[in-house]
């Protein structure tokens, strides 16, 4: 039975059409992905279900009793509370009923030999097992807990509300609904304000969760972890998409590669029959051609021909020049070590960076990741040690702050800074490709968000087209479109880059190295965040079983399986170009022929990602491995015979 169920839903302001026929349904116990671009509505579509207002048109139905938890980008705290007092506020009613227990236990203690004690004693005992039903010896136990899961220290704990930082108060908001421990969570970005460690730990949280959940994140690591099912809010309607976010990957390409070609066929079919119904009408065959085109008409009618081409949201297209890699070391941190007054960031900290190589830098908040970055550049001098350079390169530096803008500079007048060749119909064509369009490029710089700013200085960056990339937190404000674009691009880079980053998916495609700066120390691994998660995870298992006086076992089938999606689609890729060059099987096969095998193909392997939905499967490690290894062999076959399709399309 579905917990909240949307039917037909319309919700407009002003002129703006957010939401049109929107209609899903939400299971208990199910965790759900929430996905579209920035501005498509799915925040509005968490208020709906949430009851903040009603649909204009259509239903949202909330099953009897169904109490939601939901977690605003915008976080609704009290600024005169100390943060444990305003987290501690989700046990009012059992802080009040320790409050009664004390006045009673103050009551006794007066009435030593009072002949009503014997009552005062039976109304201690109701309260304290009221108490004690209601987790009060527990309470302040899993408050630590979940306090400590979100980065918050003691003595972060004493600090008035007021004077926290807006993430922080994010973070706090978000530990009062876990402890409210609510059926069905909404979580729009939960993980905006949360370092690498905490979101792990958040993760781990949901995993154990007894109700639903639905997520709102750009994060596709997360959603890849959680999700069972991932809803698309794209063109103000909903899909649903079985399994997590690489599954909806995927899926979605499949289905819009099969939409293109049914799209492609009938609109040569129309065409074709249209032509002989003009040619024919008023001749020899006018018969025939009437009945074609009344048989045209009717199919049309009952919606059997795809008549609008597959829509595709633009996002940001990214180029970089061509460049040769030289080899070699390109920079050496020696001895590194730096502190602000009794913070130690890092102490006689030692790395080399190769030419054409990507380091990625990851670890818990206040560990000096940005810090280093800044000596690199030359902005910050360490306390001890040093960076040297053994080549030349010109360097691209990605910055989280945005002091390097001019507020009263328009968005054109920016790119025109680097490019002044550009004219103003090329620079705004240019900017095009980054989303701003019409009078957005008139805008001044002061005016825009921090995500428009963002683009904006990736549209800069790239124009200036440097050796060495240095970027600190590239992805932050950008929607899921637009990482996948960003990391494309990087992905044909031929420069070195060095990227700071708490988004594990694009570390898991982009990085050849990591650093992982922690507060005990910074640790080099010779691979990407899955890699790094494998060698972590097998000291820990290497560790327990020396304490446990066993011996210790490696596990490389497992290792196998936690292999990123991202390098299993590389080597996918590879495999697609290798079978190119060989003797093709499909030589021999019409046009139709393979067309219908394309179609044979598509069909198992949507038989097997639809398989990815069952929650049993999820609880079956090997079952899932065998399941994977057959959907990446249907995904290659159906590469090799797609591939045969298009190259014998283009003979023609």
């Amino acid at each position: 039975m579905a917990s909240v169920t949307v039917q037909n839903v319309v919700k407009q302001f002003g002129t703006q059409l957010v939401l049109d026929g929107a209609s899903f349904e939400l299971h208990s116990g199910e965790t759900v992905g929430l996905i579209g671009a920035n501005g498509a509505g799915k925040t509005t579509l968490f208020r709906l279900i949430a009851g903040e207002f009603p649909p204009d048109t259509g239903t949202v139905t909330r099953a009897r009793g169904l109490e939601i938890g939901y977690l605003k980008q915008e976080p609704e705290v009290s600024a005169d509370r100390m943060l444990h007092e305003e987290v501690g506020s989700v046990f009012a009613d059992l802080l009040a009923l320790e409050t009664k227990l004390h006045a009673v236990s103050e009551e006794m203690a007066a009435a030593a030999h009072d002949p009503n004690l014997g009552e005062l004693m039976d109304k201690y005992d109701r309260l304290h097992a009221q108490f004690i039903a209601a987790g009060g010896h527990t309470f302040e136990t899993r408050l630590q807990e979940i306090m400590g899961g979100l980065g918050f220290s003691a003595l972060d704990q004493q600090q008035l509300m007021s004077t926290l930082s807006g993430g922080q108060k994010c973070r706090a908001a978000l530990a009062k609904l876990l402890l409210e421990d609510r059926p069905l969570l909404l979580l729009d970005e939960p993980t905006n304000h949360l370092d690498i460690d905490a979101v792990r730990w958040l993760e781990k949280f949901l995993t154990g969760h007894h109700g639903g959940a639905v997520i709102i994140s750009h994060d596709r690591y997360l959603l890849d972890r959680l999700c069972d099912r991932v809803l698309e809010l794209a063109y103000r309607r909903v899909s649903s998409f079985p399994g997590n976010y690489s599954n909806y990957a995927q899926t979605k390409a499949i289905r819009e590669l099969t939409i293109e070609r049914q799209f492609e066929k009938d609109r040569e079919f129309i065409e074709k029959e249209r032509n002989f119904i003009a040619k024919h009408l008023a001749g020899q065959r006018s018969a025939e051609a009437k009945g074609r085109r009344t048989r045209l008409e009717r199919r049309m009618k009952a919606g059997e021909f795809v008549t609008e081409a597959p829509r595709t949201k633009q996002s940001v297209r990214i180029s970089f020049d061509e460049r040769e890699t030289k080899g070699g070391d390109l920079l050496r941190g020696e001895g590194l070590t730096m502190r602000y007054g009794d913070k130690v960031l890092f102490t006689d900290l030692n790395f080399r960076v190769t030419a054409g190589e990507r380091l990625g830098i990851t670890g818990p908040n206040g560990t000096g990741k940005t810090t280093l970055l800044k000596i690199l550049v030359g902005e910050v001098a360490p306390l001890a040690g040093g960076v040297r350079f053994e080549q030349r390169a010109s360097t691209g530096y990605y910055s989280q702050e945005h002091t390097e803008l001019d507020p009263a500079r328009q968005v054109v007048d920016e790119i025109r800074a680097v490019r002044p060749e550009f004219s103003e119909h090329a620079a705004r064509s240019y900017l095009a490709r980054f989303l701003f369009k019409s009078d957005d490029v008139f805008k001044p710089m002061g005016l825009l968000s921090g995500g428009e700013q963002s683009r904006v200085r990736l549209a800069t960056l790239i124009l200036k087209s440097p050796e060495l990339l240095i970027l600190d937190e590239p992805t932050n404000h950008l929607d899921i479109p637009s990482r996948e674009v960003l990391e494309e691009a990087l992905a044909e880079f031929g420069g070195t880059i060095i990227t700071v980053s708490h988004d594990r998916y694009f570390l898991d495609r982009m990085v050849d190295r990591l650093m992982v700066m922690r507060p005990e120390g910074t640790t080099v691994y010779a691979g990407n965040y899955s890699y790094y998660l494998e060698e972590t995870e097998g000291r820990r298992v290497a560790d327990r079983s020396a304490e446990d006086q066993s011996p210790s076992t490696s596990k490389p089938a497992a290792k196998k399986s936690s292999r990123s999606k991202a390098e299993k689609g590389d080597r996918a890729k590879a495999t697609d170009g290798r079978t190119k060059s060989k003797a093709s099987p499909y030589d021999r096969m019409s046009i139709e022929e393979l067309e219908a095998l394309v179609i044979e193909r598509e069909t198992e392997l949507g038989v097997l990602q639809a398989k990815f939905g069952d929650a049993a499967l999820c609880r079956d490690p090997e079952a899932l491995a065998e399941l994977q290894e057959e959907t990446e062999e249907a995904e290659r076959l159906l590469a090799e015979v797609d591939a045969a399709w298009q190259e014998r399309v283009e003979k023609q």
